[in-house]
């Protein structure tokens, strides 16, 4: 048990964690960059400390700084928000080596699942279903590589093994491409996550992300909260997710999801987590875990009622959890609009002042945001200022709520996406729901043009 928490993050996800620890009457640390001296995290903590200067690897990515904070402060825990260090390995193998309480789970569930050759081996263990392609690395020899290729069909997907955030694949068409295709990833996977081994499957042409959100404590309980579609994507980024995921048949998600759960089981999992997968004509493919917080965990919350926050602090401490399987209802649908300081046209990032700032509001309406009029944004972070979230008894009326909330919402000084989400908001193949991965970029292609 603990009842000091550092808050090793920044933003509205620190604030989002100040929140859930002040709910259950535990003290705060918030540590931060000299950029971030005046943020409202900092003023809000029971207790400050700043641990370098405004660059992330001086700062929010400085182990020994966070750890010594720690230390200093007398926080008996730390939650890494997401991001930064939250699915750094040796950074939990360090912070359990202190006698520290990390609020995720182990150094060791983080290694095996953030391998996604690894993860891969295990998921097809537990029963979860895959994307066709082999559980190992790819070998050295380019003739065994071509065979792998021809035997899995083209296209195919050549990807890191210790990769994320859509750096570190390449789509392969057919095998004149492959040893190029294989050179460069090889080199990316080194000089990006350092490790060169990369590993070939199945490209899939029309498919939906689809996650199922988890949640298992020490005492090997794990369940299921229902799944999300997060198909709206620029680049492998998200932009604006929901809950449920729509169109699929509630016995589908319910299959998989146990999946999932039982995966969690197998592996000794702890904490919250995302299973994220891949779906076309009716099936599910696992693609990758993401063990930990989701930026785009309040749109399961919405539709559960579930604080994911505080279940994730209270299994940390040792709790088992209070809720069955039986427990868990869905109802009604949300979403999430991600609000970035950047050009609605170009994406360029839009660092500034903040002039003007005024928020939606009504029944179902949501903002978590750290920022405010006079906010400075600064242009050392990840672009988003505010996560816009509605909630409606049906997919319809949600959004109804949402294009409201989006004509409600007004930031002034810099440039934003909410123009583009305005849009999104009203196009028709978002509008009838269900699309795939590519349709943001086509749309956006389409209207270029």
């Amino acid at each position: 048990m603990f009842d000091t928490v550092l808050i090793a993050n920044r933003g509205e996800i620190a604030l989002r964690i100040q929140r859930a620890c002040r709910g259950l009457g535990l003290r705060t640390v918030a540590v931060h960059s000299e950029a971030d001296r005046d943020a409202p995290h900092v003023r809000h903590a029971d207790q400050a400390l700043c641990i370098g200067p405004a660059a992330p690897v001086a700062s929010y990515l400085n182990q020994a700084a966070i750890l010594s904070a720690a230390v200093i402060s007398g926080a008996q825990a730390i939650h890494p928000g997401y991001g930064f260090l939250s699915e750094n390995g040796e950074f939990v193998a360090r912070v359990e080596q202190a006698g520290l309480t990390f609020i995720g789970p182990s150094a060791a569930c983080i290694r095996t699942m953030g391998d996604k050759v690894s993860a891969k081996r295990a998921m097809r263990a537990a029963g979860v279903p895959c994307v066709p392609g082999p559980d190992t690395g790819l070998p050295d020899d380019p003739a065994a590589v071509q065979a792998l290729a021809r035997e899995i069909g083209y296209p195919v997907i050549v990807k890191a093994a210790g990769g994320g955030g859509g750096r570190g694949m390449r789509v392969v068409h057919d095998e004149a491409a492959l040893s190029d295709a294989l050179a460069l990833t090889r080199e990316e996977a080194r000089r990006a996550f350092g490790n060169p081994e990369v590993y070939i499957e199945k490209f899939l042409l029309h498919p939906r992300h689809v996650e199922i959100q988890v949640l298992a404590d020490r005492h090997g309980h794990a369940l299921w909260l229902g799944s999300r579609d997060c198909s709206l994507q620029r680049r492998h980024q998200k932009v604006l997710e929901e809950a449920p995921a729509p169109g699929i048949a509630p016995a589908a998600i319910a299959a998989v999801g146990e999946r999932c759960a039982e995966a969690c089981r197998q592996i000794g999992y702890c904490g919250v987590g995302t299973f994220e997968f891949l779906y076309e004509n009716g099936a599910f493919f696992f693609i990758e875990m993401n063990t930990r917080l989701q930026v785009e965990h309040p749109v399961t919350e919405m539709i559960t009622g579930i604080d994911i926050v505080q279940q994730q602090i209270r299994v940390a401490r040792g709790e088992r959890l209070a809720l069955s399987q039986a427990d868990i209802r869905c109802d009604g649908h949300a979403f999430e609009c991600r609000i970035n300081a950047e050009h609605p046209e170009t994406f360029a990032p839009a660092p500034g002042r903040i002039t003007e700032w005024v928020l939606p509001g009504g029944f179902g309406v949501r903002v978590d945001s750290h920022a405010s009029a006079g906010y400075r944004v600064p242009p050392y972070y990840d672009s988003m200022i505010a996560k816009l979230i509605v909630h409606g008894a049906t997919r319809e009326d949600a959004l109804s709520r949402l294009r409201l909330a989006l004509d409600e919402m007004q930031v002034g000084g810099i440039a934003t996406n909410l123009p583009l989400h305005r849009r999104i908001v009203d196009e028709r193949g978002f509008v009838d729901g269900g699309v795939d991965i590519h349709h943001l970029e086509r749309w956006l292609q389409r209207s270029a043009a």
